[in-house]
């Protein structure tokens, strides 16, 4: 059998992929089982922060393998240790807990504004308010706290405890907070499965005052939008708030598995010995990666970013076949006149592969695409389009 019979035949039908195979790349390149090349706008989903088969990340993984790859969580780990620190550093939070994805580090939130709920207010106050069109994971609580109903259909009953406001109306939080013995407010920047739409940063201030007031912890999902994303460290750096608690994942290890939860001062000691763990959470080699890929996002990066973001914008606005653009930094939805479907399988004809979230085609290039790559593919895109 082929890879494509072999994967039919013997892996859960949980995945409609794309009858692709990659084999091999390089940067922003990749390539099939025919050797064929393709720009790659999907980054493993905004992993591959930057791209595929890269040296320094190699190098730093490759050195901590010759080390030990794994220790567990019964013993120190100094690249562990040091990731923790550098994030506090370049954001100002208190403490880190690392876990394996996106879903865990969510998880671990949760857990935190509960936590937070009981302390302060007592175990009643446990209700977080999340917002609808909202995606906070594929674990029974964490698509219990993502707001569309599409995730709700199945594996009922749904997780206890959470209720949805309606983005960009501060109205509607605060009679949810009336409403419900709330603990915690929990969104995302950029509602990046929820169709790559950012939030209005006057709402995003008036819910951290909301929060302050109500003694709510805020927390901001920065799975897909954080580690230069959207043009800055984190996205909540650009809405001029200082959230309670920041989760993170995708491009942190640079594509290796982790996740990471952070604390600030009002959450840093909500959790003691036994009330969190994770086997592989912190794993060396996976922090080693993710290190690398930190360090590296300096201001002449995200500069980068910025430039990089207005040209696809300038590009693609108002371009004949597209409806509208949205987004932040290098994370994009384009809303096209034709089916998204049909599009990016244009674009993957002509060696171009984006992907998709709810009816928009979703960008989200390697933060450091060569400006000729990203050139050529965002041609590409507008002629796939028309």
């Amino acid at each position: 059998m082929n890879i494509f019979e072999l994967d039919n035949e013997y892996i859960a039908h949980t995945y409609a992929r794309f009858p692709l195979q990659l084999v091999s790349g390089n940067g922003s390149l990749v390539y099939d089982q025919q050797g064929k090349e393709y720009i790659d706008l999907g980054t493993g989903i905004a992993v591959n922060a930057f791209g595929v088969n890269d040296e320094p990340w190699k190098r730093a993984v490759t050195a901590q393998l010759d080390k030990i790859q794994h220790t567990s969580n019964l013993y120190y780990s100094e690249p562990c240790a040091k990731l923790a620190q550098m994030l506090c550093t370049r954001t100002g939070m208190k403490k880190v807990f690392f876990s394996n994805s996106g879903a865990e580090a969510n998880e671990c939130a949760i857990k935190a504004g509960r936590k937070y709920g009981e302390v302060k207010k007592g175990k009643e106050y446990y209700t977080i308010i999340t917002l609808k069109n909202s995606f906070h994971g594929r674990t029974i609580t964490t698509l219990s706290a993502t707001g569309q109903d599409v995730f709700h259909e199945h594996f009922t009953p749904m997780t206890d405890g959470f209720v949805f406001a309606t983005p960009n109306d501060i109205q509607d939080a605060e009679r949810l907070v009336k409403e419900h013995k709330c603990s915690a407010i929990f969104i995302e920047l950029v509602q990046g499965e929820g169709g790559v739409t950012a939030l209005d940063k006057g709402y995003v201030k008036a819910l951290e005052d909301l929060a302050r007031k109500e003694d709510l912890l805020l927390m901001v999902d920065e799975v897909q939008t954080g580690n230069g994303r959207t043009g800055t460290l984190y996205a909540y750096m650009d809405y001029g708030i200082t959230p309670d608690v920041v989760t993170t994942a995708k491009g942190l290890g640079g594509g290796l598995p982790i996740g990471a939860t952070m604390l600030g001062e009002r959450a840093e000691n909500l959790f003691t010995a036994g009330l969190n763990g994770s086997t592989f959470g912190g794993n060396p080699v996976c922090a080693s990666g993710a290190l690398s890929i930190i360090e590296r996002i300096d201001e002449n990066l995200l500069a980068e970013v910025r430039k990089k973001s207005e040209y696809i914008f300038t590009e693609l606005t108002g371009a004949k076949g597209v409806k509208s653009v949205s987004g932040k930094g290098l994370m994009i939805g384009v809303e096209c006149e034709k089916d998204a479907n049909e599009v990016i399988a244009t674009c993957r004809e002509q060696g171009v592969l984006v992907i998709k979230a709810k009816n928009k085609v979703r960008l989200l290039p390697a933060l450091n695409i060569p400006w000729e790559l990203l050139q050529k593919a965002i041609k590409t895109i507008k002629e796939a389009c028309q």
